[in-house]
């Protein structure tokens, strides 16, 4: 059966347990993590513990660096906390991942998959751009998983 969404979930507020089994009520196959660096100071959310637990629990674990945000970028939101800035700075860092957006969209399109990064609120994550970004390039419809409920993407959209 053909996946009909990419999902996205932060796992900012959850223990591993919990977002496993938030990826396993939606039927997530295989975890697309989009951290530039998957290092992680919660407990079982760095690569290795996380790709284990993954495993265990029958999800797939692929780590897509190049899908992540550049450390200037994130390092200079630190410091003005500016998201516009912060957005143009990630457009620009994903209009060079061509190859990897595709092939985000071909692994999208075969199994049911879901981007990861820490923030819960999918609006303030740079995931989102690169999901939308996927579903532009054929991935399935994206989605916003949070500890408790699903949210279809709406991009804003500008009136005349």
């Amino acid at each position: 059966m053909k996946p009909n969404a990419l999902y996205t979930l932060g796992y900012e507020g959850l223990e591993v347990a919990a977002f496993i089994a938030r990826l396993r009520a939606s039927e997530v196959r295989t975890v697309v993590d989009v951290r530039e660096l998957p290092l992680s100071r919660k407990k079982g959310f760095s690569k290795t513990a996380f790709s284990e637990a993954l495993g265990a629990a029958g999800i797939a674990y692929l780590h897509m660096p190049t899908l992540g945000c550049p450390k200037d970028v994130r390092d200079a939101y630190k410091v003005d906390g500016d998201w516009a800035r912060y957005t143009r700075g990630f457009m620009k860092h994903l209009q060079q991942q061509e190859a990897s957006v595709r092939e985000l969209a071909k692994i999208a399109g075969s199994t049911t998959a879901c981007l990861v990064c820490f923030e819960a609120d999918y609006s303030g994550c740079h995931r989102t751009y690169v999901g939308r970004a996927a579903q532009r390039a054929g991935a399935p419809q994206l989605k916003h998983l949070t500890a408790r409920t699903v949210f279809v993407d709406q991009a804003l959209r500008l009136a005349a």
